[in-house]
């Protein structure tokens, strides 16, 4: 496919992380993946991807701040790749990418910058591909990449790729705290003590985990500790005292409510106001629990 393209001014684009604030784990696949039910906020934390494409056919990066491979292994690079191979369009591509997310640390950045790039360049490119071949494209990257496409609150479900909108989520500040250490979300699953139940099994608990979700959203005042859980947590807290102790902090700091982020080892406060949020990241900053980001939720 021949598109003509602008070589001249580079493109700037913001990827934003995640925060999982429930994510229950409903069933084990035959395939290795797992099923689950999760909300899944994005919020104002961001890596800096600037883009340009290219008379070539190669795609090249480069990357600053947080340590991230600067090759083919970067899922910003296979996504450009996935995304030529798809649309058939014989250019290449230019990433600069500024990691400002911790890298390995449950809060989605690499599926994040898959799907920044992957929108960016169907926008610069006059849309060669509809949302839904779109959708395709970035679960074949990864299950968390779908979810970037929307950038809103949702409920996630299968593998991370069934998601519905979250309406009403609150408008809350978030206290981000990524200890020091890197945690492999495949081993975090692989180390879940949890055993596959049967199709009825999983399809009720898929159920009633969609229900609860549904209903606790519903209620006046928004029960927010209620919601807080995640199955993977521990599993990785078992293994880091990191866990537990930033858990303490944060809730000293006067969170209204601490969860650890996907398979971690992030874990985040949720605050009602930026003042007390700014106040607990003061109070933080002198204990030594790694790097603490102040957020808010991207509504």
């Amino acid at each position: 496919m021949t598109i003509k393209i602008d070589n001249q001014q580079p493109s700037i684009h913001f990827a934003p992380a995640k925060l999982n604030a429930r994510l229950k784990v409903t069933a084990r696949r035959p395939d290795g993946y797992h099923e689950l039910v999760s909300i899944m906020v994005p919020v104002s934390l961001y890596d800096r991807i600037e883009l340009q494409t290219t008379s070539d056919s190669r795609i090249t990066i480069s990357c600053e701040g947080f340590s991230a491979p600067a090759n083919e292994e970067n899922l910003a690079c296979r996504a450009a790749k996935s995304f030529f191979a798809q649309t058939g369009i014989d250019h290449g591509l230019s990433i600069k990418l500024t990691k400002n997310i911790p890298v390995a640390a449950g809060l989605g950045g690499g599926s994040s910058d898959a799907a920044c790039v992957l929108k960016a360049l169907n926008r610069k490119l006059s849309r060669p591909l509809t949302a839904r071949q779109l959708a395709e494209l970035a679960l074949g990257l990864g299950a968390d990449v779908p979810f970037f496409l929307n950038g809103r609150p949702c409920i996630a479900r299968g593998i991370g790729e069934i998601l519905e909108p979250v309406e009403n989520w609150p408008q809350f500040w978030y206290i981000i705290v990524t200890p020091p250490i890197k945690v492999s979300t495949s081993w975090v699953y692989r180390n879940l003590n949890w055993s596959s139940p049967g199709v009825a099994r999983e399809l009720e608990l898929t159920n009633n985990e969609y229900q609860f979700i549904i209903k606790n959203l519903k209620k006046k005042p928004f029960p927010v500790g209620r919601i807080l859980e995640n199955d993977l947590e521990g599993v990785t807290a078992s293994h880091f005292s990191a866990i537990e102790s930033t858990k303490r902090a944060l809730t000293e700091a006067g969170a209204d409510g601490v969860l650890m982020s996907g398979s971690g080892p992030s874990v985040f406060g949720i605050f009602k106001s930026k003042d007390k949020a700014l106040q607990a990241k003061t109070d933080l900053a002198s204990c030594n629990l790694g790097d603490i980001f102040l957020a808010q939720g991207l509504l």
